[in-house]
């Protein structure tokens, strides 16, 4: 009896070309593109978020306008969060006021506790610093000291800014104290502590 003759099918190639299967490699593309896209994105973000912790609030030049002489302040004590830090000048380079590392800050050029004015007062938001300024609550009672004497304030406003929002540092025309520190996600924003004189 005859045998059969068997066809042999080729084997079929593992590999496959872009020209077979387009669709596939579109997609990978796709994917890479939104990921560096995500990437590129997140980076640049956090370098901007980063850089507003550095200098917590750009201050306009007219704020230095006028100059007094009267006593900056030296100690800032908030009983109610357990606050009580030296307070140092800060000059302004390139626009922004110096932040002390390890103390709170005055910014120069500000108000003068028990005058018409807005005395301006900030620091990190770090152990040590400010960083229970977040607990404040209002009705809070604040003591700012000055070489000569103590001011007594009673916290009357907390909200939180974007750095861009300086009209929270502008002069005011009553006696007015803000103290201020950085809050938020990656540091965004500002949390803002206003008083008013309590006698």
């Amino acid at each position: 009896m005859p045998k059969k003759k068997v066809k042999k099918t080729p084997k079929k190639s593992g590999k496959r070309t872009k020209q077979q299967n387009p669709l596939k490699y579109k997609i990978l593309s796709l994917v890479f593109l939104i990921a560096a896209l995500a990437i590129l994105v997140g980076s640049s973000y956090y370098t901007t978020s980063q850089s507003n912790t550095t200098n917590p609030i750009k201050i306009s030049p007219k704020l230095l306008a006028e100059q007094s002489v009267q006593s900056d302040p030296v100690r800032i004590l908030i009983p109610s969060v357990e606050i009580d830090l030296p307070v140092v000048d800060a000059k302004v380079v390139n626009g922004y006021w110096e932040l002390s590392d390890n103390t709170a800050s005055y910014g120069l050029g500000s108000g003068h506790p028990g005058t018409a004015g807005n005395t301006v007062i900030f620091a990190h938001a770090r152990q040590g610093l400010f960083y229970n300024l977040k607990d404040v609550k209002t009705g809070d009672i604040i003591y700012i000291f000055t070489k000569n004497k103590w001011y007594r304030y009673k916290v009357n406003k907390i909200t939180a800014v974007y750095p861009n929002q300086t009209d929270v540092i502008a002069p005011t025309r009553t006696d007015t104290l803000t103290l201020y520190t950085c809050t938020g996600f990656y540091d965004e924003k500002r949390l803002i502590v206003t008083a008013i004189p309590q006698k």
